[in-house]
């Protein structure tokens, strides 16, 4: 799990500070995004060529690591 964060980038500097995978602009967010939409890998990947398959999972494994915390956010308003 150690290797996979390390793919992950935090600074002020870039994309206002929000994660994203190391020496790109391509945020967690926007990689979680692209799975629920169902994008493949394979399109996600020609998509964003800079990218490695190890990119993807690591933006899976700091998600799952940030929601894994005991804080609770509720969003207020969200469909259902």
């Amino acid at each position: 799990m150690n290797n996979l964060m390390s793919r992950i980038e935090i600074n002020p500097n870039i994309m206002l500070g929000k994660p994203v995978i190391k020496h790109t602009r391509v945020t967690v967010e926007i990689i979680l995004k692209k799975l629920s939409q169902n994008i493949s890998l394979d399109d996600m990947l020609k998509e964003y060529p800079m990218l490695k398959i190890q990119d993807i999972k690591a933006a899976i494994a700091y998600a799952s690591e940030a929601i894994s915390t005991d804080e609770r956010h509720i969003l207020v308003g969200s469909k259902r």
